[in-house]
């Protein structure tokens, strides 16, 4: 566990400098369509540095917004606010701030720079429809996304991909104002990677996305020695399959299931999914010896 962990925080740096690379190769080719591709780097070097610090510090609080989850103390939702508590204490971890979406389709997530900068935030269909060794299960899987350094890795992704897809819509938007002083070929080459970076930019998405929630399923399962309780959570959202009102691409990964498909049937529609199947990792979970 403690090797995963290490091996999140060096991910982080990993993470950060793939998405700056490609930042700064934007910046490159919107250069070039506004005639200097070098201050287009420096601009682009620019962006890449305050949007890190600003997924670093605030990438948090962009995640919940965009979710619309509100925060909930004791008086509100005792229950919830009880059960993150203890399993914080059993876990030895800070208690995250507890947040509660709005919304039927059962779901949660945690976000946050590292447990003492932590949140999660689950929906109302969540709370409704699952019972209480049911929502352990799922807070125990967001509590382990806090202690193995998940969040930090997942929390970047969300304001680092929208960077690159606005720095990419841009730059096609200008395609059509070429300059005529710039090398066709170097233009040409500038197109090809607005085409393509959102694509990188997801791909890498996945890659963080898919391993990180095999491991918060077994991790959780470990913190509350009931693999069974999740499992059934993740039978039921499979069988309500409930898309989230708001749920958008750059906060799908942080999600307990898929938030446009939580139940993803189709073969390849698995290849572009941001979460693994629900019934391979219900296997896993009732596979487990615990």
């Amino acid at each position: 566990m403690y090797a995963d962990i290490a091996s999140n925080k060096r991910k982080s740096v990993v993470l950060i400098s793939l998405f700056a690379a490609i930042v700064i190769a934007l910046g490159w080719g919107f250069g070039l369509y506004a005639g200097n591709g070098r201050a287009g780097i420096v601009i682009a070097a620019l962006v890449a540095t305050v949007m890190t610090l600003v997924g670093y510090y605030k990438g948090d609080a962009v995640s919940l917004a965009a979710s619309g989850a509100r925060r909930v103390e004791k008086r509100d939702a005792p229950e919830l606010c009880v059960l993150v508590e203890n399993l914080s204490i059993a876990a030895g971890l800070p208690t995250p701030a507890t947040y509660v979406i709005d919304d039927p389709s059962p779901n949660a997530f945690a976000t946050g720079r590292d447990p003492r900068h932590a949140s999660v935030a689950v929906t109302t269909g969540m709370l409704a429809m699952l019972e209480k060794q049911e929502l352990e299960g799922v807070l125990a899987h967001e509590l382990s996304h806090i202690g193995n350094y998940d969040i930090r890795v997942m929390t970047l992704v969300v304001v680092l991909v929208g960077v690159i897809l606005l720095l990419s819509d841009w730059m096609l938007r200008l395609g059509f104002r070429r300059d005529e002083k710039s090398h066709p070929a170097l233009l040409a080459i500038a197109l090809v990677l607005a085409l393509l970076s959102p694509l990188f930019a997801q791909l890498i998405k996945l890659a963080v996305s898919r391993s990180r929630e095999h491991l918060a399923d077994a991790s959780g399962a470990l913190l509350t020695r009931y693999p069974e309780g999740l499992a059934r959570a993740l039978q039921k959202i499979a069988t309500a399959d409930l898309p989230l009102r708001r749920a958008n691409h750059a906060t799908a990964h942080l999600f307990l299931a898929n938030p446009f498909d939580p139940h993803v049937t189709k073969k390849f529609e698995h290849w572009f999914s941001t979460h693994p199947p629900i019934e391979e990792r219900i296997a896993r979970l009732r596979a487990m010896g615990v």
